[in-house]
């Protein structure tokens, strides 16, 4: 009998342990929680205004409801995205089938092409990388591909920059990683965005193209969390570019994803190209006036960075940081919500490289 998931709501987001590993003890922590100087300056705060006339300073009033019946300001905020993104958010999912398409051993790395039913009569190929040597449960990593011809080629360590190599680079630390295709690439090599997202539209007319993305990062993950070698408390999340828009949403709508790194995004829905209609379209800033760091709240507090290089991001993006901070510290005295600016442009450096990976390897190999 096919497995059946269904993403729902919960009444109280607990967090029975907050404990994230050694984030706190990083040696750039500091610098990285730090409000940059200059315009977009902004100390981190102590309260999240919820709207105009509600502002909420304790965990107490961000998770439960203020009388019996209602919703929380967490669950508010939640249901008003999910609506917003539409049915497709939060449609069951079957955990698909996976056909093998091709098998081999790289660097002390199985890598397998899976191909799998996403949607009914829409196949997707994924790449999956795990050690070849296991003797226990490992931590899993969905990572998703930023916007190149060669799509999951990339962060597979097929072809391309090394700096974005993530699958390849997490299941050579000792975790399993899988690299989905995102709907945008008909096939692994060329991108049609406007084409297959007007196909999407026509099909699914009351969701957003982000709607699509989130879900099937959902199936990667679902996917991701039944392999037995996969310890599923200790899901991570990984993207760049495009990739990091993809895994904004999954960490805020999935809390099975226990860290995320955010490289060159574009944190605010102004910062970049948001409004195509393969993202939210026109109405996020015409009529839907919510930004994203509501949706960095929702991740709170599991750890998230934010990778800047004064492109898509920068230190704009900092009061956005600052803002989540707030619910972060509802929690815990230290928050591990983090920016690092690498300040050269839009490419991943070897520097942010490097603390992509200690942020994953020290949030997900000692958490509860």
């Amino acid at each position: 009998m096919p497995r059946i998931l269904t993403l729902t709501l919960t009444l109280l987001y607990c967090f029975p342990a907050i404990s994230f590993g050694q984030i706190h003890k990083l040696s750039w922590i500091t610098d990285a929680q730090t409000p940059p100087t200059g315009e977009f300056e902004i100390a981190p705060l102590s309260h999240w205004q919820a709207n105009l006339d509600q502002v909420v300073t304790t965990r107490r009033g961000w998770e439960k409801p203020a009388s019996r019946g209602s919703r929380s300001v967490r669950q508010i905020i939640e249901q008003r995205w999910l609506d917003y993104l539409g049915p497709l958010a939060t449609q069951p999912r079957t955990l698909p089938k996976l056909e093998v398409l091709e098998r081999k051993v790289v660097d002390q790395v199985e890598r397998t092409l899976v191909k799998y039913e996403i949607l009914p009569g829409d196949f997707v190929e994924a790449y999956i990388l795990k050690p070849i040597k296991l003797q226990t449960k490992v931590p899993g990593i969905v990572v998703l591909h930023s916007t190149v011809e060669n799509s999951i080629d990339l962060p597979a360590g097929i072809d391309g920059r090394p700096e974005e190599y993530h699958g390849l680079g997490a299941a050579q630390r000792g975790m399993v990683a899988i690299v989905p295709r995102n709907y945008l690439w008909p096939t692994n090599y060329g991108i049609k965005p406007g084409e297959m997202a007007a196909d999407f539209l026509k099909k699914y007319s009351e969701s957003k193209g982000m709607a699509r993305m989130l879900y099937d990062s959902l199936v990667a993950t679902d996917i991701l969390e039944a392999m037995p070698e996969v310890d599923s408390r200790r899901l991570g999340c990984v993207g760049h570019s495009l990739g990091a828009k993809e895994v904004l949403y999954l960490a805020a709508f999935d809390k099975r994803i226990k860290a995320t790194v955010f490289s060159e995004g574009g944190i605010g829905t102004r910062f970049s190209n948001w409004d195509a209609p393969w993202y939210l379209g026109d109405s996020i800033n015409q009529s839907f006036h919510h930004d994203h760091e509501e949706l960095l709240a929702l991740i709170a507090p599991r750890p998230f960075l934010l990778i800047a290089g004064d492109s898509a991001d920068g230190d704009r993006s900092w009061p956005y940081i600052a803002k989540a901070m707030a619910v972060y510290k509802f929690y815990t005295n230290k928050p591990a919500i983090a920016f690092y600016n690498h300040r050269t442009g839009h490419p991943l450096t070897k520097e942010a490289e490097k603390r992509s990976y200690q942020w994953l390897t020290e949030a997900l190999n000692h958490s509860p």
